[in-house]
């Protein structure tokens, strides 16, 4: 039996609740995904030594997710493509509070692994939440409700970071921490079920297994080489070997969705110049969004007196030094809907890679003095925070309705490849100026992350400068009057 290929709209819609409502229980999803996302980082050194195991086993704690959701992103997207993306946004949220139930009352490794793994489709909301938003408001409308749930990912992770460090200072203990985003996420399910409607627009045909086995496999051999490649040994088998298998998968990949009826993901649509340089731009903004974290909080934390840099922070000194950039992204990703309806998404987005290319460069040249730092963190968060706003938005517009879901799932997936590049990359040019003696690396080592960084964010810049994209293009897919949806009695 055949199958449709084009879009389907479900006959019988429910009656739609108003826009404010249920924007606002998308925003209380996507807090909670960010502090599930980030809530674990402060506490691995004291769960990996309540569980006994060693620094290759808690490195595990954090991939296994990460592994997890480079397959969980494009299949829930493509399912609801196909089935509704509240439909995969419920099935996600009861994994993702199985999985965080058990990491709270796992006594042993095997079984936190287990919890983690569950928790793979937290990285998917995101991307069903853009698809829906698209799907059921007007342009303007489901702009200002993108950049309000990129925002509250941001806040959400900040909140992440900072309060469940927090409480275990406080408490001491980790079941009662960890019980916090599981209380959070046992909420979100039933909320799901209040007043979300389900998404009109449904494209016909099925899912493309071997294209999802195929991209899972790679992504997975890929962040595997690229992880094995921290220390610097990027010659290694442990290394050359995974990169190898995947490229070779990765190219397999490329083959079967050229050749199928339906693919996961249409990769004749997303050379054109209406996408591509968006999603390169993506690939971008993963190297230095991702890879500089680790390098600053290092540098801040080096002792002057030894190395020659630094300040000798403690982790409560370097939070608070960093706490203005993580402000400015949260006021960045909510902000983005106002500043591109005065100059347009594109032009948002260019603006903000060239902020954070000169917030780059200023630290490879202003780093001596903690307050040049603060500064540059500041405008580095702001300029991230807007990329993050508009990011989506400009892949989205870009892309067929029917299959908005699996393109903000590869937007997805391709800025956390970015991120895993530059682990290694960013690790390989700091050993490269490691100091003979002690082995630390050298302040040349900095500025050298730094300048690449920049020059990603400024290359990402040109890139959506050249893409083409005519603003409000997207207009004519929807009708009705495009209006605040916050402003006005519209309906999601």
């Amino acid at each position: 039996m055949s199958h449709p290929t084009g879009p389907v709209v479900e006959a019988g819609a429910e009656p739609l609740p108003a826009v404010g409502a249920v924007v606002g229980l998308l925003v209380f999803f996507e807090v909670t995904s960010g502090v599930i996302q980030t809530g674990m980082a402060p506490l691995l050194p004291d769960l990996a030594a309540h569980l006994g195991v060693d620094a290759v086993d808690t490195n595990w704690i954090v991939s296994v997710q990460l592994l997890a959701a480079a397959v969980c992103v494009p299949l829930f997207g493509r399912l609801g493509d196909l089935h509704g993306h509240r439909r995969m946004l419920r099935i996600a949220l009861g994994l993702i509070a199985a999985g965080t139930l058990i990491v709270a009352l796992a006594d042993d490794y095997a079984l936190l692994l287990l919890g983690r793994l569950l928790q793979g489709p937290v990285a998917a909301l995101l991307p069903l939440e853009i698809a829906l938003v698209r799907d059921r408001l007007p342009v303007a409308g489901a702009r200002r409700a993108i950049a309000l749930l990129v925002g509250s990912l941001a806040l959400g992770s900040l909140a992440g970071g900072v309060v469940m460090g927090a409480l275990h200072s406080a408490v001491g203990e980790l079941r009662p921490v960890l019980l916090v985003p599981a209380v959070l996420a046992l909420i979100c399910v039933p909320v799901s079920f209040v007043a979300v409607p389900e998404s009109a627009h449904r494209a016909g045909g099925r899912v493309d297994w071997p294209g999802v086995g195929l991209l899972g496999a790679a992504v997975l051999a890929l962040l595997g080489g690229v992880g094995a490649a921290e220390d610097g040994a990027w010659g290694s088998s442990g290394v050359l070997g995974p990169l190898l298998l995947g490229a070779a998968l990765l190219a397999a990949w490329v083959v079967v969705e050229l050749r199928a009826e339906e693919p996961l993901v249409d990769l004749r649509a997303l050379a054109g110049r209406e996408a591509a340089p968006f999603y390169l731009g993506a690939f971008l903004f993963g190297i230095f969004y991702f890879g500089s974290q680790a390098p600053n909080a290092t540098f801040f934390a080096a002792e002057p007196e030894t190395a020659g840099y630094g300040f000798g922070m403690t982790a409560l000194a370097i939070s608070l030094v960093s706490l203005p950039g993580y402000v400015a992204a949260v006021l960045g990703s909510f902000a983005t809907a106002a500043v591109a309806r005065r100059i347009g998404y594109r032009p948002t987005l260019v603006a903000a890679f060239a902020l954070v290319a000169a917030a780059f460069l200023q630290y490879a040249l202003l780093h001596d003095v903690v307050w040049h730092m603060a500064a540059g963190s500041f405008f580095l968060g702001l300029g991230i925070g807007l990329a993050l706003g508009a990011m989506p938005t400009v892949i989205v517009e870009a892309t067929e309705r029917s299959r908005t879901g699996v393109a903000a799932a590869l937007y997805n997936n391709i800025k956390t490849l970015g991120g895993a590049v530059a682990g290694g990359v960013f690790a390989s040019l700091l050993g490269a100026f490691a100091s003979p003696a002690g082995g630390e690396p050298g302040e040349n080592g900095y500025r050298a992350v730094w300048l690449v960084a920049a020059l990603c964010a400024a290359l990402a810049a040109v890139l959506s400068a050249l893409a083409h994209r005519q603003e409000g293009a997207p207009a004519t897919e929807t009708t009705g009057k495009a209006v605040d949806e916050f402003d006005q009695s519209a309906t999601l």
